[in-house]
């Protein structure tokens, strides 16, 4: 590819990369499971845990000079271009943690949903999950599309405020690649592909997402094909030298209330105009001599990670041993992750009846004293109930020359672009509230939900030594298990992406009550799992990519500031370094 008449050398976009570069990520972004080998180097290091050719984009950002916010906002941004707004979205949600270097601070950001002011009756916002089987088809769900599944989401103000807060590069710069890939366009691999077909007959529902979606012959892209979204690149435009305010009191909001008030929806102007991102002190807790500072409020997945944490205390996992070693404490594991079913959205009410009897408001579930009463029950043989919900992320790290640390995580919250189907000047808006009923009526009209995420940073002695962020259906047991490998266990983040892990057992209705420990096929002795008396799913390392759970970080060795960022395995991400 050509550099493009009168660009600066200095563009963040693929053009201005070296061929070599070019053709190497390209086919990381291409291929299914293109490996995931560490990164190691001295001046930075990026990591994501899909689109590897987002990764480069942010390596590029460190290189000329940007900061680890330039960094992951850079590689956001392409990541939804190249997604196709499918599983991320410009409309989305955002969490971050960063930890500055100069000041010694550690901040939260949180940009997750807000709830419409006009919504008074939360609890008859349209949306099931279809009960029927384990895969991505059987839930996509048979609900009548509604715009009243829409929420207000808080992507692009979210960067826009980190951006203000510890960006380095000019902010229309963090959309160079972005604008580039979305305007050229690539060719449609194999994932996005499925996606598509999948959700067709959604996707041909409105005239402007058919116009996205379906070539000129009335066939919808599949893989192979060359897919540009033209109408996106202007919007990605316009926000870069208008700011986030295109999209929250512009042209953008505008049509996409419209739209959104075309299917019923009760989303208005005022709802986008006065939406704002929240700063907030990290959640902490500390555990082996380390301080694990989580998202703070409003969250809903720091104070989950905090109770599976304790629980996993309580059962003394740590003295038993390793859960690659000893059925005892695999077993153990399993009951420490699907006490709460990884993501929650339900209601107080709906939480204090899953478990009568023990207190299970949010203060509480933070302690220590909590996890004990709740581990006794387990222990008991109370039954577990694990509710996945049908959602997708990404996610990106990054550690910058300065040592400044960045992990963030952003999300559609919703499967595939909703049943909505609703694409607003090339933004995907989602249907997040299909599912969410419970905890948007349990939120004041107009404010944020509690935002499901884990992502978070690991220091000691006040410096941080990690910065790691998850996704996926499976990301509560994957980043329960990640934390307790290098807290618990020792292990560099390198040995703790590749080590043997329990995965989410998939029950789509919430009906599960028995027990199951759902594995990778080859990862675990068959012995040790014969050993544990219960009921074992072993799936190919192909069928892993959603049954797991995928978890990214940058690491600095303290004694020497080498840097080492690792992506998962059974992904296209990639971690990058600057030697």
């Amino acid at each position: 590819m050509a550099i493009r008449k009168g660009w600066k050398l200095t563009t963040l976009a693929p053009s201005a990369w070296s061929d070599a570069d070019r053709e190497r990520f390209w086919s990381i972004q291409q291929a299914a499971l293109p490996g995931n080998p560490s990164a190691t180097g001295t001046r930075g290091a990026v990591s994501t845990a899909l689109n590897g050719l987002a990764a480069r984009v942010g390596e590029e950002a460190l290189r000329q000079g940007g900061s680890a916010v330039d960094a992951v906002m850079s590689a956001a941004l392409a990541q939804i271009v190249l997604g196709g707004g499918a599983v991320i979205s410009a409309f989305g949600i955002l969490a971050l943690m960063h930890h500055d270097a100069a000041s010694g601070e550690t901040t939260s950001l949180n940009a997750g949903w807000n709830t419409v002011r006009g919504e008074t009756d939360a609890l008859s916002i349209p949306g099931k999950i279809n009960p029927a089987g384990d895969g991505m088809a059987n839930m996509i769900g048979d609900s009548e599309p509604s715009g009243r599944t829409a929420m207000v989401g808080g992507f692009m103000r979210g960067l826009e405020a980190a951006h203000r807060r510890y960006g380095k590069l000019r902010f229309a710069r963090l959309f160079d690649a972005a604008i580039e890939l979305a305007e050229d366009g690539f060719t449609v691999p194999p994932g996005l592909a499925r996606y598509i077909d999948v959700r067709k007959d959604d996707l041909a529902r409105l005239p402007e997402t058919r116009a996205v979606f379906f070539k000129a012959d009335g066939r919808p892209y599949g893989e192979g094909d060359k897919f540009r979204q033209p109408a996106l690149a202007e919007t990605l435009r316009r926000v870069a030298s208008e700011g986030a305010d295109y999209m929250y009191t512009g042209a953008w909001a505008a049509r996409c209330v419209e739209a959104v008030q075309r299917d019923g929806g009760k989303m208005t102007l005022e709802d986008l105009a006065a939406y704002q991102p929240i700063w907030s002190d990290p959640v902490t807790i500390e555990r082996q001599g380390y301080t694990l500072a989580l998202l703070g409020e409003p969250c809903e997945g720091s104070v989950n990670l905090i109770e599976s944490l304790n629980l996993t205390e309580a059962a003394g996992i740590r003295e038993i041993g390793h859960w690659s070693t000893s059925a005892e404490s695999l077993v153990c594991l399993a009951k420490c992750c699907a006490a709460m079913g990884g993501m929650r959205y339900d209601s107080p009410e709906e939480q204090q009846a899953a478990f009568p009897g023990i207190d299970m408001s949010r203060t509480s579930r933070l302690t220590r004293d909590h996890a004990a009463a709740l581990w006794s029950r387990l222990e008991e043989g109370s039954p577990i109930r694990l509710i996945p919900r049908g959602t997708h992320s990404d996610v990106v790290v990054a550690i910058d020359a300065d040592g400044n640390m960045a992990a963030l995580c952003h999300s559609i919250n919703c499967l595939i672009w909703g049943k909505t189907a609703i694409v607003v000047d090339g933004v995907s808006v989602g249907d997040p509230a299909s599912y969410m009923q419970s905890m948007v009526a349990a939120t004041p009209p107009g404010t944020q939900l509690p935002n499901p995420i884990e992502v978070g940073l690991v220091l000691k002695d006040g410096r941080p030594e990690i910065a790691w962020s998850s996704m996926g259906v499976g990301l509560h047991y994957q980043t329960t298990q990640s934390l307790l490998n290098v807290i618990d266990f020792g292990m560099t983040v390198e040995q703790a992406a590749n080590a043997p892990r329990l995965l989410l057992p998939i029950s789509p209705d919430g009906s599960q009550r028995e027990l199951t420990l759902r594995v990778i096929d080859g990862e675990f002795p068959s012995e040790l799992l014969d050993a544990t008396g219960v009921e074992i799913k072993a799936i190919s390392p192909a069928e892993a990519r959603f049954a797991q759970g995928l978890w990214v970080a940058v690491q600095r060795d303290p004694d020497t500031g080498m840097l080492s960022a690792i992506s998962p395995s059974y992904t296209n991400g990639q971690a990058t370094a600057i030697a």
